[in-house]
């Protein structure tokens, strides 16, 4: 053919069987394909099911019914949901507490700030509450063995270990890959909004204090008396997770404050109510100036006495949960309780996933959309953004944690109810909200250590407020939205990723730089900054790359100079594709599944050879591409073969 726009059409000599076949141009096929789509786009919710006006009276009200009975239960597998995240949290304590209380002991570390920071993600971690955490810090610095200076990267930690969960609830819906996109790009937003304000905030506090001398401006202010921290949602969840486990607070505390007699103690609740009797009594004490006055003091042989107020605690009612009676160390309850809220949790958010599915559709679908993601009118579109904010901080006022409130919205963001842009300030307000109830749980401490303990939670509440207004404020200053679009598009395409992501981010990277903490300053400082400025400068030829290549040498305007593994996510993905079909492969079903593919990949095979004719040079080496897929799949199906 001598042209490239029309089909080649067929000569006289051409084989007679060929001649029914139809031409086929470069043209014609890039027509066929359809075109690119923006893939954060929400999706249309369309009704399959019969309109309301083709119902009858008997048909409207079974629908009717049946939307009720919808919401019953998903309010009940909401209900199920929040529990088991109290559960799961309860859990992480047994397993984990005291292992955390040993954590917050060594002050030493602690005097790191950057080493403050990774334990603060460590502890919340490992309790799976930020409040808990938070409470342990507070306790410690009350007691006077922690200076607030010490505890503001602490604080910054929890506030980074607490993303997790809600990154972990979007793993569970990687079954779709347009759902598993945006669910994981809607929760990693909270977990970079936090990354980034701390890698603006803490070296600021470093050189500055800035926190630590806003907030105590604040104290010294005013003067505020102590509170009561309210049971808003708790009154609700209590009845079913007290009936499971009860934890006693106090012993992680006790840990981190060095009583001796904490250790001991098991973290399981056994007496839910306790008698405690301070009488006036006559003891003995080594010296007359140990005595409690000179009056209450005298010497009878070797031995000196005083009056002193001996408290005695009587054990009164016996708890009711389930493990009140299990003779099974704390850490045999954590894991199975561990199990068990995992699965609960996963079940109620598949559920809960597939009722919204059934119940978004159609024009209902189309009014919570317009509600939760229109603008308001020009020249107050600006104001929206806002407002969702104190949505997000009510909320998570009300169910009192930002883990259940960002969990929550999560799969509405999968399913295409709620957008990216609008789910950054629903995160954000819930970052608000968790600080306002432990700003109300610190006014609830003894007056002598009110001013310490306010400090810190006041602390929590600034870095959210400056961070927002870092992060927010400005469109272009949005990075987080970005950074989270980005790393979904990665996990949807290779949603092994998404594994990766939270055991680097979460687990890895914080235990590398305790590690190195524990080596000395000299040692985290001698291999910390090495890789701080490789990776800045990574980042700096990254965007150079995109926005101004020719600022660049020609050597560096892309990264092929480095092996494909080295830049690349594909190799990694057929190594794990080999090693998933080899363990695959271990049952005999896989293997004849993997036979049957074969098989079938063969035939395809043939049968594009047979059906494609002619085609320009465009359209012949993207033939050839496709015969080398082939040839792949069929090399990597040979070795995975018992």
């Amino acid at each position: 053919c001598e042209s490239r726009t029309s089909p080649c059409l067929l000569t006289s000599t051409d084989p007679p069987h060929l001649s029914a076949l139809p031409a086929h141009s470069t043209v014609a096929l890039i027509e066929d394909e359809p075109e690119d789509m923006d893939p954060w786009d929400m999706p249309e919710l369309k009704d399959t099911g019969v309109p309301w006006s083709a119902l009858d009276t008997k048909g409207k009200v079974l629908r009717v019914f049946v939307s009720v009975g919808k919401i019953v239960l998903l309010l009940g597998f909401l209900y199920m949901f929040i529990c088991s995240l109290d559960i799961l949290s309860s859990a992480f304590q047994l397993v984990g507490g005291k292992a955390a209380g040993d954590i917050f002991q060594d002050n030493s570390v602690l005097s790191n700030p950057l080493a403050g920071l990774v334990i603060g993600v460590l502890v919340t971690l490992l309790v799976q509450s930020s409040s808990t955490s938070s409470s342990i810090v507070v306790s410690m610095v009350s007691s006077g063995l922690l200076t607030v200076q010490v505890a503001v990267p602490i604080i910054m930690g929890t506030n980074i270990g607490t993303s997790v969960t809600n990154t972990l609830v979007a793993t569970t819906q990687a079954g779709d890959r347009s759902t598993f996109r945006r669910a994981f790009a809607g929760a990693t937003v909270h977990d970079f909004f936090n990354w980034l304000s701390v890698l603006v905030l803490l070296p600021l506090e470093v050189a500055t204090g800035y926190l630590y001398e806003v907030t105590k401006l604040i104290i010294d202010s005013f003067k505020i008396e102590s509170g009561e921290a309210p049971d808003l949602l708790n009154v609700i969840t209590d009845p079913l997770t007290e009936s499971i486990i009860q934890l006693d607070q106090s012993v992680i505390s006790g840990i981190a404050t060095g009583d001796p007699e904490a250790r001991n103690k098991s973290l399981i609740l056994k007496w839910c109510k306790t008698f405690t009797n301070t009488t006036l009594m006559n003891v003995t004490v080594p010296g007359p100036e140990n005595c409690t006055s000179p009056t209450l003091c005298w010497v009878d042989g070797n031995y000196t006495f005083t009056l002193k107020n001996v408290s005695e605690t009587y054990d009164v009612r016996k708890c009711t949960h389930l493990f009140v009676n299990v003779n099974l160390p704390d850490l045999a309850v954590g894991l199975i309780l561990l199990a068990l809220s995992l699965l609960v949790l996963c079940s109620c958010l598949v559920l809960i996933v597939k009722l919204l599915n059934s119940m978004l559709k159609g024009q209902v679908a189309a009014v919570i959309k317009k509600i939760l993601n229109t603008d308001f009118p020009f020249p107050f579109g600006w104001v929206t953004g806002y407002i969702a904010i104190l949505v997000g901080a009510a909320m998570t006022f009300v169910v009192q944690s930002s883990s259940v409130f960002t969990s929550a919205i999560t799969p509405l963001v999968g399913i295409g109810v709620i957008s990216i842009e609008r789910a950054y300030p629903l995160s954000l307000g819930s970052n608000i909200g968790t600080t306002t109830t432990a700003i109300l749980a610190a006014m609830a401490s003894p007056g002598d250590t009110l001013a310490n303990a306010l400090q810190i939670a006041l602390v929590h509440f600034l870095f959210n407020i400056t961070g927002i207004v870092l992060w927010y404020p400005v469109p272009f200053t949005r990075i987080p939205i970005r950074l989270a679009k980005g790393l979904g598009s990665i996990t949807a395409k290779y949603r092994w990723f998404a594994a990766v992501y939270i055991i680097c981010c979460f687990f890895v990277l914080p235990l590398f730089v305790f590690s190195l903490s524990l080596a000395g300053w000299q040692v985290l400082v001698g291999v910390g900054v090495p890789i701080l400025v490789l990776l800045i400068i990574t980042l700096i030829i990254n965007v150079l790359q995109k926005r101004k290549p020719g600022c660049l040498p020609a050597a560096l305007r892309s990264w092929d100079f480095l092996p494909l593994w080295a830049h690349s996510l594909a190799p990694w993905d057929k190594v794990i594709g080999v090693i998933t079909a080899k363990c695959c492969c271990c049952c005999k079903c896989c293997q004849v599944s993997s036979n049957d593919q074969e098989h079938g990949v063969q035939e395809s095979a043939e049968k594009n050879k047979k059906v494609h004719t002619v085609y320009d040079n465009l359209a012949m080496s993207a033939e050839k591409e496709v015969e080398d897929e082939i040839k792949i799949e069929l090399k990597i199906l040979e070795m995975t073969r018992l």
